[in-house]
């Protein structure tokens, strides 16, 4: 076994830095987990945003009762000054450590390919103390550079192994950590404050909506009330549209798998896609989205330039084949209503299109207050194989976008590999009362 002692990082509040706490602390709920439930089997540890969680199967149940005490003894190890070693392994080596971790044993299978293919003989751990873990790495260099009055155990909740229901059920707890003991008081005041504007508070308090066990979950269903609100909040976006030219559509629910073998869609998420194979054993799937019914009411006929643009618009509902553990409210859900629009027009009419677009989207969200952010989201040149069409069509299309947000004198950011398989976006970027960042998009 080789090591190296992972290089100490300055204390400075910044990205990287956090990232480096709140994955350490990962590693060390473990241990402390391990302290009380020497049997625990780990799953994964990883950093997420505001904190960090890890993921075990337990002999026994631990419930919130039981964060006061976990949180006393990491605080405990915090204070022992241990060193976060990066350590490689053989693979045999490796085998024998994880004997007793079969999950960790399937990551290493999984992880540890070369660019052959073929596994590799090297496996890369971290040792901190007595605990050793499978981890790419990205750590303090050692336990007195966390401060230990900045973080806090935050609930305990299940999870499937991979996320997937086919999988072990394992307990997962979630840490909330942050740079200081400021940064950790301001984010738990400003989640109690939140708390009193979330959604799934106030579609019960209000009488909005709700769920179902028998329909489901992840399939809202919407009171008068609600269903008030939501024609209230349509009816406003489609005269917004209507000024610009738009026509309202209809489309169906479901389609031929064939309509998404030739969007391109079946290949790219036919794993993904809800399917319904009828009595004469037709396959129709449920629509994850609209732009292949759309694309088909344009090309029912032939059409002559002078018709272009062509503006559809359509208020409807798409579905998607979410995982039960990772559904949440209205935030993710099954069937979702979208309020979705396509143009076809030709090259020269991209511009005035967009803009078009642009003043749509921000009066709309201007009027409830959301300050948007705008991301750019491009294809990443060296995988040209997980998109369509050629390279010309992707770098003039980015070059448009490009030259619009500078025109518009916006503020805006370029993301690499973000694109949609069939195109690039202009993503304008909200965040809600929870300070969750969401998105509206448009396509090019």
């Amino acid at each position: 076994m080789k090591s190296k002692r992972e290089k100490k990082a300055p204390l400075a509040q910044n990205d990287q830095v956090l990232y480096n706490i709140r994955h350490s602390l990962s590693h060390i709920l473990a241990m402390a987990v391990l302290e009380l439930r020497p049997d625990a089997k780990l799953g994964v540890g990883p950093v997420i945003d505001n904190g960090f969680y890890y993921d075990f199967a337990l002999p026994k149940p631990l419930t919130d009762e039981d964060l006061p005490k976990l949180e006393s003894t990491m605080r405990r190890i915090i204070a022992q000054n241990l060193a976060f070693e990066q350590q490689f392994m053989s693979r045999p080596e490796a085998d024998e450590f994880f004997k007793n971790q079969p999950y960790k044993r399937e990551l290493i299978q999984e992880k540890t390919l070369d660019n052959t293919g073929n596994q590799s003989d090297k496996v890369q751990v971290y040792k901190t103390g007595l605990f050793i873990d499978f981890c790419k790495g990205g750590h303090v260099g050692s336990t007195s550079e966390i401060p230990p009055d900045a973080f806090k155990l935050d609930k305990v909740a299940g999870a499937y192994w991979k996320g997937s229901e086919k999988n072990d059920m394992l307990t997962r707890i979630y840490g909330i950590a942050f740079a200081n003991k400021q940064g950790l008081e301001a984010f738990v005041a400003q989640q109690a404050e939140a708390a009193k504007r979330d959604h799934r508070k106030l579609g019960k308090d209000l009488d909005l909506f709700f769920f179902s066990e028998l329909v489901g979950a992840g399939l809202p269903l919407w009171t008068p009330k609600g269903t008030l609100l939501r024609n209230l909040l349509d009816d406003f976006v489609w005269q917004l549209r209507k000024a610009k030219g738009y026509q309202k559509v209809e489309i169906p629910h479901l389609a031929k798998k064939e309509l998404y073998q030739t969007s391109g869609h079946w290949d790219k998420f036919g794993n993904e896609l809800m399917k319904i194979q009828t009595r004469e054993e037709h396959v129709f799937v449920v629509k994850p989205m609209n732009c292949p019914h759309h694309t088909q009411i344009y090309a029912n006929r032939l059409r002559s330039y002078r018709e272009l643009p062509q503006r559809y618009s359509n208020t409807t509902m798409i579905y998607r084949d979410e995982q039960t553990g990772e559904l949440l409210g209205l935030s993710r859900v099954r069937s979702i209503t979208q309020d979705d629009s396509h143009v076809f027009c030709r090259k020269p009419q991209i511009k005035n299109e967009v803009l078009a677009i642009w003043d749509i989207i921000e009066t709309f969200y201007k009027a409830f207050g959301f300050v948007l952010k705008v991301r750019l989201s491009l294809h990443d040149p060296e995988q040209s194989q997980k998109y369509l069409g050629d390279e010309k069509n992707w770098q003039g299309a980015e070059t448009t976008l490009r030259a619009i947000a500078k025109n518009q004198k916006v503020e805006s950011f370029e993301a690499i590999g973000e694109a949609a398989f069939y195109g690039p976006k202009v993503d304008f970027m909200a965040q809600d009362s929870l300070w969750v960042q969401s998105n509206v998009l448009y396509q090019c």
